[in-house]
């Protein structure tokens, strides 16, 4: 399950950068018409355009974090999934590791029981083939 932890950094990881990449490729475009508007600029505007660039910048910095606030809380929703599914897995594996443990008790208890009745026959079967055979000599020999 580490595994899922690793892909779920990553992918958080590859969104931030996909985050940075366009929040910087979209101050490269919109840079531009300020940087004319700037020059036709007169100065005796009641908004500057340097003021409405720095609203601007503002309002887009904004929005990326929040992007970025939603990629952490996405990834917090993530780790806690990966979390739950850790503990579950090894719930799992308890159960399984117990029930084998009682298979193997229970198998070993069959073995034993099953070897402690097969010498006792043996001996039992062994026991009436020599009568038998002492019967036939005695016989044989009268």
């Amino acid at each position: 399950m580490g595994k899922l932890k690793s892909y779920q950094e990553q992918l958080q990881e590859i969104v931030e950068k996909g985050i940075n990449a366009a929040e910087e490729q979209q101050k490269k475009l919109s840079s531009k018409p300020f940087e004319y508007a700037e020059k036709l600029e007169s100065e005796a505007r009641e908004y500057s355009v340097k003021n409405l660039r720095t609203r601007y910048y503002g309002y887009s910095e904004s929005l990326f974090d929040q992007l970025r606030s939603l990629n952490s809380r996405v990834g917090s929703f993530a780790a806690d999934l990966v979390a739950k599914l850790e503990k579950e897995a090894a719930e799992g594996a308890d159960s399984v590791a117990d029930a084998a443990d009682e298979v193997t008790s229970v198998a070993q208890s069959t073995k034993a029981t099953a070897q402690a009745k097969k010498p006792a026959a043996r001996k039992t079967t062994a026991r009436k083939s020599n009568s038998t055979s002492t019967a036939k000599d005695t016989s044989a020999t009268a």
